[in-house]
């Protein structure tokens, strides 16, 4: 009964999070990793076993994975990256057929969430407010630019002018939001664990105080307003399984929130919330490995900081 975390590259934290828990109940279980360039991914280096496979998008790629995944008694397959999400979903009756389970929400919730322009239809759909959209006839800047397939902040620009607009423009894959001031906002990212029924079993809003690279380098969760109205509009939806985080904007001065955007998958900053008790990973091996019910769970640390640094990973003789 192992498990394999795929593209795991950096991903330090969340490997040694599932090394902890599989052990509990399967105390020889492992913890494998894949990544492009395994020799040169920490994450690999920390797990119990990695290797090498093609790009996502290689047509060889989910045979390589299903050809490891027996080879090492692997029965569940942890994504981390977006652009494996729809992949991973699509060939889902294939892996099944060698008993293997990727922990991926179906794909018509990828689908909404890759795409931003379906997330704010998504939200749309449920009430839940989001951004609102800019009347490019008649802008008010400042204006948000960001690209409606992209992930890790990459692509996104503040327009000041209309000489700026009419250039951003040419790039088709822009979407134009209302700017949000992070002097009146507050970005949280809400880690939401979803069973395999699509009901919401926990949830932790992370107040985001620092970002790096797209990825939240310094955050404290909050147990506050945003954990009541994540709970009143996110109890079930069809479609979500596992981990799946929420990112949202809140006033303080007003109290008004708005959606921004949902990743179906493990974030980068979601090992805060497993340090505050949050436990995905033992919610996912008692779930799909144990056949278990998982019961809602909240009595996570609230106020927990997590002030992120840079470390090392040594490899002694590498001949790369």
């Amino acid at each position: 009964m192992n498990i394999l975390i795929t593209s795991a590259g950096r991903r330090v934290s969340l490997v040694n999070a599932f090394k902890s828990e599989i052990v509990k109940y399967f105390p020889t279980g492992k913890i494998f990793t894949v990544d492009n360039k395994p020799e040169l991914s920490p994450a690999c280096h920390v797990s119990d076993g990695y290797f090498s496979v093609p790009k996502v998008t290689d047509s060889l790629y989910c045979k390589n994975l299903v050809e490891i995944c027996t080879k090492n008694n692997i029965k569940i397959i942890i994504p981390t990256i977006d652009t494996e999400l729809i992949i991973l979903a699509e060939n889902m009756d294939y892996f099944r057929d060698y008993g293997i389970l990727p922990i991926v929400s179906s794909l018509d919730m990828i689908e909404v969430c890759r795409d931003k322009r379906k997330t704010h239809l998504f939200f749309d759909s449920i009430g839940f407010p989001r951004a609102n959209d800019i009347d490019l006839l008649n802008p008010e800047f400042p204006i948000f630019a960001k690209p409606f397939n992209g992930s890790r902040s990459i692509g996104i620009r503040l327009i000041e002018s209309i000489e700026a607009l009419n250039e951003a423009k040419l790039d088709t894959n822009l979407m134009f939001l209302k700017y949000l001031s992070p002097n009146e906002h507050v970005e949280y990212t809400v880690d939401m664990y979803f069973d395999r029924n699509s009901n919401l079993k926990c949830i932790v809003p992370r107040e985001r105080i620092e970002i790096r690279a797209g990825e939240v380098s310094k955050g404290v969760t909050r147990k506050n307003e945003i954990y009541d109205i994540v709970l009143s509009y996110f109890k079930m939806c069809k479609g979500f399984v596992g981990c799946v985080t929420l990112q949202l904007f809140y006033n303080i001065k007003n109290g008004d929130y708005f959606g921004i955007e949902i990743n179906p998958r493990f974030g980068g900053g979601y090992p805060l919330s497993y340090h505050a008790g949050a436990n995905f990973p033992n919610m996912i091996i008692r779930e799909y490995l144990l056949d278990q019910d998982i019961e809602f769970y909240e009595n996570w640390k609230n106020n927990l900081l997590m002030l992120r640094y840079d470390d090392e990973i040594l490899v002694y003789d590498f001949k790369g």
